[in-house]
């Protein structure tokens, strides 16, 4: 297997960064080590610092499952960001994957190329579940990650690696990513902090999933407007917030960002018909205070939606009236 180019290496970290639902720029040479992003989204900005190499195949006869970074061109310690995130991470093309190690285990090295590695088992996990954790002979924890789930990795790194260490802890951390059922006797077990890192992956897991999910039902298409052009949201009918939502493509749709807010802001809405309407109330709002300009191209592309090719991923009818009953619309 060819090592990766460095311009496609910072392509894939960008591409993941996005497909986490925020936005990456390269703000250092794309052959640096390490390579510096801006990213931001809706958790705040963050400088991250990046040490990526190509993910390739052991070559150890005995271990014919190892992949493996070889750390090059750098030199110990590496450098760690003093007012950001640091990763250090390997990227394996053919399945589009990512493997993330330790640096408070890998900082410090010998001279040389050395070399970490991860089984490849947990890359095809990761392809399922998101992430997945490998617990290594020197009690390192070593993490697969599929794009979608690259910035929940980035924004936990330090405390899923060192709670991670604890059997118990890495237990109830596999049952978050793979979105299984935590019994309450599980959580308590832990103490507060890796309580609090065990939430943080599994609701960022399920919003990952269910970005997937609806996504892809709709083809990465905006259900009002047809354009893909990776500019569409996965928005939830029934807001998060209130009781009965789920993490469901039933309860989902998506949408272009414009025509996210304003269906957040009960702006349009959807009826059981599966057509969005403009809500009239709100229009005549806006024209009031006189915040309408470009309000008749917005409403151009109203009209029944388009829904999923599988019928059993359309919206729900039932979330769809409780959602405009919670948004007080008052049909046209």
């Amino acid at each position: 297997m060819a090592a990766i180019q460095p311009g496609d290496l910072v392509d894939a970290i960008v591409d993941a960064i996005e497909q986490s639902g925020e936005v990456g720029v390269l703000t250092s040479a794309t052959r640096t080590h390490p390579r510096k992003f801006a990213v931001s989204g809706v958790l705040g900005s963050l400088e991250l610092w990046v040490y990526a190499w190509s993910l390739t195949p052991g070559g150890r006869r005995q271990l014919k499952n190892e992949y493996r970074i070889q750390m090059t061109s750098v030199k110990s310690p590496l450098g760690l960001n003093p007012q950001g995130a640091t990763a250090l991470i390997g990227y394996e093309p053919d399945r589009k994957m990512f493997a993330a190690f330790d640096l408070d285990v890998h900082q410090r090295f010998t001279a040389g190329s050395p070399s970490v590695q991860i089984d490849v088992t947990a890359l095809n996990e990761a392809l399922q579940d998101g992430l997945a954790f490998r617990r290594k002979e020197n009690n390192e924890i070593a993490i697969a990650i599929r794009p979608d789930h690259f910035m929940t990795y980035v924004r936990n790194a330090p405390a899923v690696h060192k709670y991670g260490r604890q059997p118990a802890t890495l237990n109830v951390l596999t049952k978050a990513s793979s979105l299984q059922e935590i019994k309450p006797v599980d959580l308590e077990k832990l103490g507060a902090d890796r309580q609090r890192i065990v939430e943080i992956v599994s609701r960022m897991s399920r919003a990952a999933n269910f970005r997937e999910q609806v996504l892809s039902a709709y083809g990465n298409r905006c259900a009002v407007t047809r354009i893909q052009l990776r500019l569409v949201d996965a928005a939830h009918i029934l807001p998060v917030a209130v009781p009965g939502s789920a993490d469901h493509v039933r309860n989902g749709i998506a949408l272009s960002p414009t025509y996210h807010r304003a269906f957040d802001h009960g702006l349009i809405y959807l009826d059981q018909q599966y057509v969005m309407r403009m809500n009239l109330e709100k229009e005549a709002q806006l024209r009031t205070v006189r915040l309408d300009r470009g309000i008749e191209s917005f409403k151009l592309s109203l009209g029944k939606i388009h829904l999923p090719p599988n019928k059993g991923w359309w919206p729900d009818k039932n979330i769809i009236k409780k959602a405009n009953r919670y948004r007080r619309i008052v049909a046209a």
